[in-house]
């Protein structure tokens, strides 16, 4: 329930705040949210499956936040950003899409 907590809070803040996002970073921003999501989804599914482990939580974290960010920054670097860009949110959006079917078939099925 924490993963589930923090992204409220993070959302509301976000919110609130309305932090500028600087001109060089906004390509990446997008790529990094989807990521995180994608390690709060698995989080939520490690809870319901009984495996959860708050340090491989923060690790896969910022370990998605960080390689996807990278995996579009060399794209941008190739001359190939929004194929892989592309590629990055398809590959995270099967994980999340995969997590929350587990999620459901958790809450639902049981």
């Amino acid at each position: 329930m924490i993963p589930a907590i923090g992204l409220a809070l993070g959302i509301m803040l976000g919110l609130l705040l309305q932090p500028a996002v600087p001109v060089w970073l906004q390509p990446y921003l997008p790529i990094a949210v989807i990521a995180a999501l994608d390690a709060v989804f698995g989080a939520v599914r490690a809870i319901l499956d009984g495996i959860f482990s708050d340090k491989v939580f923060v690790v896969s974290f910022l370990s998605n936040v960080v390689v996807a960010a990278f995996i579009v920054f060399l794209g941008d670097k190739l001359g190939v950003g929004s194929q892989l860009s592309t590629g990055v949110v398809v590959v995270l959006g099967v994980r999340i899409f995969s997590n929350v079917a587990s999620i459901r078939r958790h809450l639902f099925d049981a």
